[in-house]
């Protein structure tokens, strides 16, 4: 059965119709909101517009350290890290994929060369053939359109995970570099330890041989003294492990990596500024992923919109045909076509709407997986300025508790040469005062590494400036 033009005409239209009644419009970009909060520990209701920040440039945050040794070696980091090279790499893959969406706004072009020779028992011919097809689908309903926007979203979703594991790789060895210093000032406590522990052995040596202290006193002092040494061989274990995991950050193999025993500014402890404002929590390459993630799952509503309206496709096709090779190219030989195709599913089960069903589904779960996001990087830093105030105390009663502690030792000491005290009362002053003394370096370390983590839960840095800057260009 062959159908009228008019026919045709009518049911292209209303083929139109149904189309357009099926959807009328796509829907814009939907930002995602995140909780507005003007401290953090009581955030306001409600929700505010997503604005993430973070490609601001966050500067070598590591120097708040003052360190000129860390100053050195950090930025090999984002020069070396291989983790990092990958995700540099993705971003590559993914700007790749734009390009080839925005392909699909041009027109694609085909150029064929055929030269056939054919045999019967009667003739032999040879024909040539050159054609030139030229075919395009314009983008009347925004389906591609919205392809280059989840595309775009997509590329910086990638980017913004291109600075999230740079700013990962950096925290991590800032940490491990800090943990370092923290061993060698352990180390130099056990050493010095050690030493006075063996003049305590040598001394409680003479004392035995001299019939004035018992051999139990001898055993003890051995004790102690060992227990030191082990303790010191598991610490420069321990120093060597974190400087091998710096080795690898910094995308150099361990034997190649060498950082001598140097000074620990453990003194220097970043201050946290007072009223941190939550907007800088838009620095957090995570949050801004998460974001990105959400404007791609909107723009691929647009796409699965835009299959309810018909395709329209323009195609032509010129070239010349002979069967001389010498006349190919003459004007006579040419020939050309011009053809348009409008084509429309009328009926597909369902198909389409569950598509649109789908990406709605997953623009809503995207959503959730953002505000999630921001939710718990507010956990995170609410715990960091907890422990930052919480190692703050911590120190000064450790600090306390090791000049008591240091007293006490030697005064029992003094004690155990007059003969009043047995030196098991010397071997628990001993003990409590090592402790006591390594329990305040940890505890500064403790503070050193809670600032690290603020920092790093901030986007890489308190500073509000970048943020009042980059408001006034928009």
């Amino acid at each position: 059965m062959t159908m009228s033009p008019p026919l045709v005409r009518g049911a292209l239209a209303a083929a139109s119709l149904v189309a357009l009644s099926a959807c009328t419009s796509l829907a814009p970009h939907q930002s995602p909101t995140a909780p507005a909060a003007t401290a953090y520990l009581e955030p306001a209701p409600g929700w505010m517009n997503a604005a993430p920040a973070d490609t601001l440039a966050r500067g070598p945050w590591w120097a708040l350290f003052g360190d000129p040794v860390l100053d050195q070696l950090a930025p090999q980091v984002a020069v070396s890290n291989q983790t990092v090279a990958a995700a540099a790499a993705a971003v590559a893959e993914s700007r790749a994929a734009v390009r080839a969406q925005r392909a699909s706004f041009f027109p694609s072009l085909a150029l064929d060369v055929t030269a056939t020779r054919s045999h019967t028992p009667t003739s032999t011919s040879t024909s040539h053939d050159v054609g030139l097809a030229a075919s395009w689908t314009p983008d009347l309903w925004g389906g591609t359109g919205d392809s280059v926007s989840a595309a775009v979203a997509s590329a910086q979703a990638s980017e913004a995970d291109l600075a999230a594991a740079l700013l990962t790789a950096q925290t991590t060895f800032v940490t491990d570099y800090l943990s370092v210093r923290e061993a060698d000032d352990e180390i130099a406590l056990l050493k010095s330890t050690i030493e006075a522990y063996q003049r305590s052995l040598t001394i409680t040596r003479n004392r035995y041989a001299a019939a004035i202290a018992q051999r139990s006193d001898v055993l003890q002092a051995q004790t102690t003294l060992a227990s030191a040494q082990a303790s010191l061989s598991a610490l420069v274990l321990q120093r060597a492990q974190l400087l091998h995991a710096m080795a690898v950050l910094a995308g150099q193999a361990p034997s190649n990596f060498a950082l001598p025993p140097g000074d620990w500014h453990s003194s220097v402890v970043p201050a946290v500024p007072v009223g941190v404002p939550s907007e800088l929590l838009q620095r957090r390459p995570d949050i801004a992923s998460a974001e990105r993630a959400v404007a791609a799952a909107n723009a691929k509503i647009g796409v699965a919109r835009a299959a309810y309206y018909p395709t329209l496709t323009l195609s032509a096709d010129a070239g010349p045909n002979s069967t001389r090779l010498n006349q190919l190219f003459k004007v006579s030989q040419f020939a050309w076509s011009l053809g348009a195709t409008l084509a429309e599913t009328l009926f597909d089960g369902g198909a389409r709407d569950a598509a649109v069903d789908e990406a709605r589904a997953t623009w809503d779960q995207s959503v959730a997986q953002y505000r999630q996001t921001v939710l718990t990087a507010f956990g995170s830093i609410e715990d960091q300025l907890s422990a930052a105030a919480s190692y703050e105390q911590q120190e000064a009663y450790y600090r306390a508790a090791s000049q008591a502690a240091d007293q006490t030792e030697t005064e029992a000491q003094n004690r155990y040469k007059q003969g009043t005290i047995a030196y098991t009362d010397v071997v628990t002053a001993q003990a409590s005062a090592l402790s006591a003394r390594r329990s305040l370096i940890q505890m500064t370390l403790s503070r050193q590494t809670a600032a690290v983590s603020l920092i790093s839960g901030l986007g890489g840095g308190w500073s509000t400036q970048q943020l009042t800057s980059d408001a006034k260009t928009r």
